[in-house]
């Protein structure tokens, strides 16, 4: 087994990588952080990858996609010198800094979530704690010159560096990804391993490294964290490198997508594209393949029969041109798809037309002693798709439970339509039992099939050999779904309710099931983080904002959703052209949301004639500001003039700083206001 050449990295708690020698001139050619060189793969007999040669240039924005098990993961971790190949090398840039997220954060910080994101800010801390020995120093007549001195140098480059600004940076990040400020100071310990993964995601955005290696970063989060996290890796400059089966993210964040079949194949483009071309570099390749198979065949066929005839030495002539041929130019069969699930859902019976209707819903538990929100009068008709959004813990999967008569109404009325038979796929697969078999889960809902067609059955799920003897309890959530999805479609449903129905499913599986969706001839409920299926299925958007404990609907698919919301965003006055991108990126708390739609007519007014004084208070300070620095790049000679010029800086910050925090506050309050 070989070392990646040159490649000696660190990897730290936070899973951050900095590789501390590059190859031997430390230049790597066109520019590439990395370069991988003829790599292979194999675990004991088993063959992984092979072949495969790639670069990553600064500035790239690659997607990695293909099946589960076709070595993903393992590449990226050879990448960056976690693991290594059987065969080939590996390159870094001199000094190269990586960040890396792999699927499920092993955090073994002890402190905070908020000491856990400080502890980025290590150098700028320090340099603080160097501001703070020159203020006290300046009060010493025989240091206060060249501490000043010292002070002035110290204080352009603390700036620089973001000191005035990095827990802000932390508080955005942290909320962008879905915390609350009453995480801020809970030990890591006790964050669950979806918070972890998050933590880790929220330290390596922070770091900016060169290069981020994200291995499923979308897992964790809701639809909201997700958008700000494409938000911001929009803005990032360095280069990236995604595995992930969100395929909406990867159409918004990817330039280039890379598909490991296992060999590497690479297309221009974001996922999107990437479909469109690979079917038509099949095509090419095909067409390629059967045209030089027919040319071949012509030719044998002409050599058999003139061979020994008139035509011989024609014949010789072509044998040794085709021998040539089959040895230098033969192509190949373009290698074939991998297996895909084959499912099929119909409807056994037409439903009505109207399918669900409510009036005056409150969704929650009455031993909770309110609702977690209330929905207007809703009406789905046969055949539509209502689409489901929300963050994580906003009450989806119990809102779907009510309309299943599985938890009641907190008040009101849930009213479905004639001849339904209600298919329901569980986020948590809880009709799975995990102790039968796959076999027994398949003959509880199918008993008149025999064990060769549960197996057959099994197989159209990609369960085949001794797979459909295995326990429900030893199947990973992928292999979960696939079953789950399998008992679904036994059920001849005219309503299906699904509950994230895409978790755990690779991207190949993904692509059958929104086919066979978008074909289901009856009526769907959706719940999903999943946008790419929403916006192929959806008519019908009901978004749950558990700030304002309400429902709200929008007719129409998720592209029309997302274009209206924009046009609202845009239609709001332009209150300040600058600013952080942190600060624009920002996600309101509860609290803050619920005095937003508190807001009367002379409340705004009051508000908006606070930022503007706030703004005016805040150019004069920066004002004088800018004239003592001015005059202190050539300071008195009175020592104790210096010290009081110096305490005076300090405090015109430190007000400044007050008066943008207001200033900040306030135009969230108007921002979210709509």
């Amino acid at each position: 087994m070989r070392r990646p050449l040159g490649c000696k990295p660190v990897e730290h708690a936070c899973g951050s990588v900095r590789v501390q020698k590059a190859c031997p001139n430390g230049i790597l050619p066109n520019m590439s952080l990395i370069i991988a060189t003829n790599l292979a793969k194999s675990f004991g007999p088993e063959d992984i990858f092979e072949g495969i040669s790639l670069a990553i240039p600064k500035g790239a924005r690659i997607a990695i996609v293909g099946p589960n098990g076709v070595g993903k993961t393992t590449l990226i971790r050879i990448l960056i010198g976690l693991d290594f190949p059987n065969v080939g090398s590996v390159q870094h840039a001199k000094d190269l800094s990586i960040g890396y997220l792999p699927q499920e954060a092993n955090l073994v910080n002890e402190g905070t979530l908020w000491s856990h994101c400080l502890a980025v800010f290590g150098e700028i801390i320090e340099m603080q704690g160097e501001l703070d020995a020159c203020m006290a120093a300046m009060s010493d007549p025989q240091q206060a010159e060249n501490a000043l001195a010292r002070y002035g140098a110290l204080e352009q480059a603390f700036e620089q560096r973001g000191g005035y600004t990095y827990e802000v940076q932390i508080k955005q990040v942290l909320s962008g990804l879905g915390f609350d400020e009453k995480d801020y100071h809970r030990p890591v310990t006790q964050l669950s391993g979806g918070q972890r993964t998050r933590a880790l995601l929220a330290r390596i955005l922070l770091e900016h490294p060169d290069v981020m290696i994200l291995d499923e970063p979308t897992n964790h989060l809701d639809i909201q964290a997700v958008e700000w996290l494409e938000s911001f890796l929009k803005d990032w400059d360095g280069a990236l490198v995604v595995v992930s089966h969100d395929r909406y993210f990867l159409d918004q964040v990817a330039e280039t997508t890379w598909e490991m079949t296992p060999a590497l194949e690479v297309y221009r483009g974001n996922y999107s594209a990437y479909l469109t071309q690979r079917e038509a570099r099949y095509a090419r390749r095909l067409a390629e393949y059967e045209a030089q198979t027919a040319f071949i065949q012509k030719e044998q066929e002409f050599i058999r029969r003139n061979i020994a005839g008139q035509n011989t030495n024609q014949a010789k002539g072509r044998q040794r041109r085709l021998e040539r041929l089959l040895e230098d130019a033969r192509l190949a069969p373009p290698p074939s798809s991998p297996r895909r699930m084959h499912i099929k859902l119909s409807a056994q019976a037409r439903s009505g037309d109207l399918v669900l209707r409510t009036h005056d819903l409150q969704v929650g538990y009455h031993d909770e002693g309110q609702p977690l929100f209330d929905c207007p009068d809703l009406v789905l008709q046969r055949q539509e798709c209502a689409a489901i959004i929300g963050p994580n813990g906003a009450g989806k999967t119990t809102f779907l439970k009510t309309i299943l008569e599985k938890t009641p109404p907190y008040t009101g009325t849930v009213q479905l339509g004639a001849s339904l038979a209600i298919g329901y796929f569980a986020q948590a697969h809880e009709g799975l039992d995990p102790n039968k078999t796959l076999m027994a889960e398949i003959e509880s809902l199918a008993p008149n099939l025999l064990p060769a067609e549960v197996r057959h059955y099994l197989a159209r799920f990609l369960f085949t050999g001794d797979d459909v003897f295995r326990r429900v309890g030893t199947l990973s959530g992928g292999e979960r779904g696939r079953l789950a999805l399998a008992k679904l479609s036994l059920s001849d449903a005219n309503l299906l309710l699904l509950d994230e129905p895409t978790n755990h499913l690779d991207l190949p599986t993904q692509e059958v099931l929104e086919s066979v969706l978008s074909n289901f001839p009856g009526t769907i409920l959706l719940v999903s983080h999943d946008r790419y299926l929403i916006d192929s299925l959806a008519t019908q958007i009901w978004e749950v904002d558990p700030h304002g404990q309400s429902l709200q609907v929008f007719k129409g698919s998720y592209t029309q959703y997302k274009a209206h919301k924009l046009k609202m965003q845009e239609d709001q006055p332009k209150r300040q052209e600058g600013g952080s991108a942190y600060r624009e990126q920002s996600s309101r708390s509860g609290s803050e949301q619920a005095q937003v739609k508190a807001l009367s007519k002379f409340e705004r007014r009051q508000i908006e004639s606070r930022i503007s004084e706030l703004e005016g208070q805040i150019n004069a300070l920066e004002g004088q500001q800018a004239e003592l620095s001015k005059f202190l790049e050539s300071p008195p000679s009175d020592p104790d003039e210096v010290l009081r010029l110096g305490e005076q800086y300090v405090g015109l910050q430190k007000q400044v700083e007050a008066l943008l925090a207001e200033w900040s506050a306030l135009e969230d309050k108007l921002a979210g206001a709509g």
